[in-house]
């Protein structure tokens, strides 16, 4: 059985004894074809991730909706604050300066914000 991999720009290539392909799959349709080496391409990657981050914090608005409605009924103004707070993180988590600044992949996944987003999927 032949395997192919094709990258991020459609080059389709078989994979063979010596090819390099990267043992991390998250970042998959970021993964560029130089030769016989596959690479992850760190600007795809950072899309990837920013497109992860939206997904998860969709329920997580809406959560906070729920919460601030609450605290707006209840007349609670610290309530209201905090939760305007996390849904600005929310809104602002993709253009993170750790996310653009990130060199590697690996600091790449370690720029995900726990404390706004929750369990990093990349861990």
């Amino acid at each position: 059985m032949t395997t192919h991999i094709v990258d991020k720009d459609g080059t389709k290539i078989e994979v063979t004894s010596s090819t390099t392909v990267p043992t991390d799959r998250h970042f998959r349709d970021a993964w560029s074809v130089t030769g016989t080496v596959i690479s992850e391409d760190l600007a795809t990657a950072k899309e990837i991730f920013k497109d992860k981050i939206r997904e998860v914090r969709t329920p997580l608005l809406a959560a906070e909706d729920v919460v601030y409605m609450k605290a707006l009924e209840a007349d609670n103004a610290s309530a209201k604050t905090a939760s305007v707070a996390k849904k600005v993180a929310l809104r602002n988590a993709p253009a993170s300066s750790a996310i653009t600044s990130a060199t590697t992949i690996a600091v790449l996944k370690a720029a995900w914000d726990t404390a706004t987003l929750g369990e990093n999927p990349y861990a």
